[in-house]
């Protein structure tokens, strides 16, 4: 099986992967073309290799193109999942809509940035004049409830299954409960409601690898987000190879199923 990478670090434990770097893609698009698989490509790759070289790429186009934007991310929850959706708006950022979430949402509440990662983008609105200084910078509103939680889950799926979770638990006082704004991380009583409910979602938009941000409210879980390049620091400190389950997967897409074994059929007379 021919594997190019385009994250050294991403695929440094994936035995046979061929590493390139992304500026040099049209240089070596011969040996692109020839791959079985193309692994992590940047985000303004994935339609030259996939619809271009006509290559399969992992993580997947719907894991890229629903996971690259958090507009585009949240509608397909809401379309599919809508249960486990906190209440969000979005909205153009112009004087009537703003007017118009003032009148839906009473402060505190959270905004967050179209694209963005590791906590960075997203924001607690503490008053009403705050929202409108905060607008006046945007081009599009993502306004969503202030839910009662100081944790979040972390459900890593890899593949075509969940590889560990986690909280992440924040600060005392603060808002982020990511690894890199300084949270905490435990493995205890991870509920397996949240668990299901990652595994529900991935499957049917077909995620293959992908961190799940999860918060549990009363007992019911509301997706945040989920992220296509998630930190690895929770994982390797509890000494999980990613690699190996990539490839694994890899070879079971690849490989076509074996043959059923012929029935054996009774004798005559």
């Amino acid at each position: 099986m021919r594997l190019i990478s385009f994250n050294a670090y991403r695929t440094f434990d994936v035995p046979g992967a061929a590493y390139i770097k992304p500026e040099l893609l049209f240089r070596h698009r011969e040996e692109v073309a020839a791959a079985d698989w193309v692994l992590f490509p940047e985000y303004w790759q994935v339609n030259a290799v996939v619809y271009g070289l006509k290559r399969r790429i992992f993580p997947s186009v719907a894991s890229y193109h629903l996971g690259h934007d958090k507009v585009e991310m949240t509608r397909v929850l809401e379309a599919a999942f809508p249960q486990h959706v906190p209440w969000t708006e979005i909205r153009a950022a112009t004087e009537a809509e703003v007017e118009a979430l003032l009148g839906l949402f009473d402060p505190p509440f959270i905004v967050k940035e179209v694209r963005s990662s590791r906590g960075r983008g997203v924001h607690r609105i503490e008053s009403r004049g705050a929202f409108r200084d905060y607008a006046r910078s945007r081009d599009v509103l993502y306004v969503q409830e202030l839910l009662p939680i100081d944790r979040d889950l972390r459900v890593v799926w890899v593949g075509d299954r969940v590889v560990d979770a986690y909280w992440r638990i924040a600060p005392e006082g603060g808002l982020h409960n990511n690894v890199a704004r300084g949270g905490r991380v435990s493995f205890e009583s991870v509920p397996p409601a949240a668990v299901a409910v990652v595994e529900r979602v991935a499957r049917a938009l077909g995620i293959d690898h992908a961190g799940f941000d999860v918060a549990v409210v009363d007992g019911h879980c509301y997706i945040l987000e989920f992220n296509v390049l998630f930190g690895n620091e929770a994982l390797n400190a509890r000494g999980h190879r990613l690699g190996p389950v990539i490839l694994d997967y890899l070879r079971r897409r690849t490989e076509p199923p074996g043959n059923p074994p012929a029935p054996v059929l009774p004798k005559a007379g």
